[in-house]
């Protein structure tokens, strides 16, 4: 299960927002990964705001690449606005590439 998640985290890790140059996993926009029954996973998400542009793009995105690793067959992929996203949610490393 611990290497399936890690090909999640690196399919999740090739997807970044169109107006910040860092990857969704890094910017803290994942907030839950969740693997049933070893084919399905669960995804919980968030957009830097509900106005986002690319709010019905970036879920599909995330959805389509983690469906590209062999043993997944099925993502539910959810929305989340609570607790919204800060900063806070960022990675040392995002914080560092942003110079926060």
């Amino acid at each position: 299960m611990k290497d399936l998640k890690e090909k999640i985290i690196s399919e999740i890790k090739k997807i970044y927002d169109p107006e910040i140059p860092i990857n969704i996993y890094e910017l803290g926009l994942i907030y839950k990964i969740e693997i049933i029954n070893t084919d399905k996973v669960l995804i919980e998400m968030t957009l830097t705001s509900p106005n986002c542009p690319v709010a019905e793009s970036l879920p599909n995105s995330v959805k389509n690449n983690i469906l590209k690793i062999d043993e997944i067959k099925d993502v539910d992929l959810k929305l989340v606005w609570d607790p919204p996203w800060t900063k806070d949610k960022m990675s040392d490393a995002a914080k560092l590439e942003l110079n926060l």
